[in-house]
């Protein structure tokens, strides 16, 4: 009996796999910049949201403390002024308690945030920005803000976790794309086999 003889087949992408090489060679190496001049410049975003977020946390104490002296001068503390002005039945006295009861609660709010920024580490500073967003505030961060060169061990950490991070998404998302293409041309065979019949004596 013949032993099955078997043709390896030939992939449409070999006559291209040099090129391709190269190809992913200058992926890997513009990835690697675009990471890490992007994640270079969070803390310096970080740094300008703080400042930012400094200048609103002084406004709205400040207006409180207008308040509070209002307050003062009528013998009462601050809370008993708003709840005193919200039980008002003028709506327009109303909504002033309203006002100042929402001051408060943004002081309060503002405080807690600027306080655990700056109390962050470097590495847990992106979870705490989150946890603490103010998306007006970030907005106008972003319009205003200027790309700085990372000068500190922060910013070269940044730096490299963001090549790092950009190459693996690039390569996780090559070898997805890779295996779908495989499975659309039929499991990605490399070859045919042919069976012989088999000769012998009758």
């Amino acid at each position: 009996m013949q032993e099955p003889q078997t043709t390896p087949g030939i992939p449409w992408t070999r006559p291209l796999r040099p090129f391709l090489r190269a190809v992913s060679q200058l992926v890997d190496r513009v990835l690697c910049v675009v990471g890490a001049v992007l994640f270079s410049q969070l803390p310096e975003f970080f740094q300008q949201y703080i400042q930012r977020l400094g200048g609103h946390l002084a406004e709205a104490q400040r207006q409180l403390e207008q308040f509070r002296k209002v307050a003062e001068r009528s013998g009462v503390t601050l809370d008993q002024f708003a709840s005193d002005v919200a039980a008002q039945r003028d709506p327009s006295m109303a909504r002033l308690g309203q006002v100042i009861a929402e001051a408060h609660a943004r002081v309060d709010t503002l405080a807690a945030a600027e306080a655990a920024l700056r109390d962050a580490s470097g590495w847990s500073r992106p979870f705490v920005f989150l946890g603490h967003l103010d998306p007006r505030i970030a907005r106008g961060t972003w319009e205003a803000f200027r790309p700085a060169v990372p000068a500190t061990a922060e910013g070269l950490a940044y730096a490299a976790v963001g090549m790092v991070a950009m190459l693996a998404a690039y390569h996780l998302a090559v070898r997805a794309g890779a295996t779908w293409i495989r499975r659309r041309s039929g499991g990605g065979s490399s070859g045919t086999t042919r069976p012989t019949s088999e000769s012998g004596p009758a």
